[in-house]
């Protein structure tokens, strides 16, 4: 059977992945990521050149997977923020991986701040926000609000004795009625 490159990367990423999410950058070691991609560390270095630019390739590939998951519209942010609190619900391990990323160097992985600014921008013209400044605030709480139950300890998700899958539920319509009263209050004429 010949040698397929874009296998071997595309299973250096699925273990990078895991890896990473587990330990996070510092912590991550390239023979257990080769070892799981069936894989030698000389490939790491070869289609990656170092252990931090696969895990910013493995970072960019997941979130293009989150951004197509999760299509914005600026004018349903209630409905664009339910998405985003699903699809980091069943994922929350992308969510691990960019606080790690956050943890371990100052600088926004290629392709964060350009569709942040992008979204920002989209926003304020469909909205009566004054400027894109104030837009990607609004854009970054929206985003902050789907993102806050991932990162709860399972303590909070069952507090009050409820069930944690009827916590989420409900959790999950507050995020919604949230951002409708941003967008009610902040965006419409």
């Amino acid at each position: 059977m010949p040698y397929d490159s874009s296998a071997t990367r595309d299973r250096l990423i699925e273990a990078a992945y895991w890896e990473f999410a587990e330990f996070g950058l510092a912590g991550g070691r390239v023979d257990r990521i080769a070892t799981a991609a069936g894989a030698n560390k000389q490939a790491i270095y070869a289609y990656y050149g170092s252990k931090e630019n696969l895990f910013d390739a493995m970072l960019l590939q997941r979130i293009d997977v989150l951004s197509d998951t999760v299509p914005f519209d600026p004018g349903d942010l209630p409905g664009y923020a339910g998405a985003l609190f699903d699809a980091l619900n069943a994922t929350p391990e992308l969510l691990r991986l960019t606080s790690w990323r956050m943890l371990e160097r100052d600088d926004a992985p290629a392709g964060w701040v350009s569709s942040h600014l992008a979204k920002a921008s989209e926003l304020r013209a469909a909205s009566r926000l004054p400027d894109d400044a104030t837009a990607l605030d609004v854009l970054e709480i929206v985003i902050a609000i789907s993102s806050a139950w991932v990162g709860l300890p399972s303590e909070l998700r069952s507090a009050g004795g409820t069930a944690p899958t009827k916590r989420q539920k409900a959790h999950r319509a507050m995020v919604v009625q949230a951002v409708t009263a941003i967008q009610d209050a902040l965006l419409k004429d």
